[in-house]
């Protein structure tokens, strides 16, 4: 049986990495007002809603494609949530 499953993807630069985004924002919440921002990291969110007949080869892919596509593993870090949506019975 095949599944559905929800995967929201997290990545973030590696905390050695320089991030002149976050710098520049944490620069404007300072000019706002916000003294106590410490630090600010900028990243990215990505949900991929994908079909596997079990948690553990849906795991594997979204870890294949994260470190493929979504994520440069050179300069970022990932990680995911998995949740399981609906099961399919249909074929695809």
């Amino acid at each position: 049986m095949q599944r559905k499953y929800l995967a929201k993807i997290f990545v973030t630069l590696r905390p050695s990495v320089l991030d002149p985004a976050g710098v520049a924002v944490q620069s404007g919440l300072k000019q706002m007002g916000y003294d106590y921002v410490e630090q600010v990291r900028i990243g990215k969110y990505i949900e991929v809603t994908l079909i596997s007949t079990d948690e553990d080869t849906a795991r594997q892919n979204l870890d294949r494609m994260c470190d493929q596509m979504l994520a440069n593993p050179v300069i970022e870090n990932y990680r995911f949530d998995l949740i399981e949506v609906e099961s399919q019975t249909g074929v695809y």
